[in-house]
């Protein structure tokens, strides 16, 4: 199977597509056909490592330990995917073959490739049957780390809601999950992103180029950080009294769990929310697709397309 390797830690240019091994799957693992794959910032940071700024050292320490010292541990990349059970261990109850499935692998990495195993209780389950591979496979991070932490803020129906970076992977879920809420939602983004922001259902949307949003005479019940800033201490200025501000920059990471998949893949077939793609690339042009990500202007996900045999290109639902 053809698979992109990670042999050292750098610019995208370290990634190498290479023909490997198909995995066989261990007796509590499925075998994905993987037909789409997500490039993220977090598996830039990994091929690169390159962590923010803010974080401690014993925190860029540990991860240096779990990601691997001179270069990454696992490497075949790859947080993110959707495609299709192609074989089962002989213990998995949850998943038979044909399934159509969309999953995060966590630190097992693995979604730059052809194939990949993952066990059946892992972070995994059916997908939306009415979005592509290409969207399916872009719910997971933006999707799953935006519903984390509204929970985590305790949304709720009536309240008042910034998203800053509203137009990235996590900010379109979060603008999104938040309306299906039944908040009202207030997105910020640059002046390119404004339409996009809107025809996701935000109520307001301000522009950071021209305005500050602090200096707001507005309070917010919650303020998301979705986008790359810390700033935490500027947003307090416009928090209602009792009003809650969370960022995917805490040292704590989002803990997405089965049933956030579950809950997701009823809002997108429920209509509430839909994947919002920027770029779809083949997988022979993985660098190029981590080129763009490293700019840091993507709008919503970039996604890697596997053809497969007589696959012709773009996921099926």
């Amino acid at each position: 199977m053809k698979a992109v390797v990670c042999t050292r830690y750098g610019p995208p240019e370290v990634l190498q597509l290479k023909e490997i091994e198909t995995p066989t799957p261990k007796k509590n693992e499925v075998l994905i056909k993987v037909h789409a794959t997500g490039v993220t910032v977090g598996d830039c940071r990994c091929r690169s490592f390159t962590l923010p700024a803010h974080f401690s050292i014993l925190t860029r320490l540990a991860m240096r330990l779990a990601l691997g010292l001179t270069k990454p541990r696992k490497p075949i990349l790859g947080f993110e995917l959707a495609g299709e059970v192609e074989t089962v261990g002989k213990d998995v109850t949850r998943f038979q073959k044909g399934d159509r499935v969309y999953a995060s692998t966590g630190m097992r990495f693995g979604a730059y490739a052809e194939y990949t195993c993952l066990p059946e209780d892992g972070l995994m389950a059916l997908k939306p049957v009415n979005v592509s591979y290409e969207e399916a496979a872009a719910l997971p991070s933006g999707g799953g780390v935006a519903l984390y932490f509204l929970k985590k803020a305790q949304i709720r129906s009536g309240q008042n809601v910034l998203i800053f970076g509203a137009s990235g992977a996590v900010g379109t879920s979060a603008v999104q999950l938040a309306r299906s809420f039944g908040a009202r939602v207030s997105g910020v983004c640059s002046t390119t992103n404004l339409e996009l922001v809107k025809s996701l259902g935000a109520d307001t949307v301000i522009d950071y180029t021209k305005e500050d949003f602090t200096k707001r005479k507005e309070r917010y019940d919650i303020i998301f950080n979705a986008a790359g800033k810390t700033m935490e201490s500027e947003c307090r200025k416009v928090l209602a009294p009792d009003g809650t501000y969370v960022s995917v920059f805490e040292q704590e990471h989002a803990k997405v769990r089965t049933e956030d998949l579950i809950s997701l893949k009823e809002l997108v077939e429920a209509g509430k929310i839909k994947p919002v793609i920027d770029r779809c690339y083949p997988l022979e042009q993985i660098v190029e697709a981590h080129r763009y990500v490293d700019k840091g202007h993507k709008k919503g996900n970039v996604v890697i397309t596997m053809v497969h045999g007589d696959q012709t290109g773009g996921g099926g639902k």
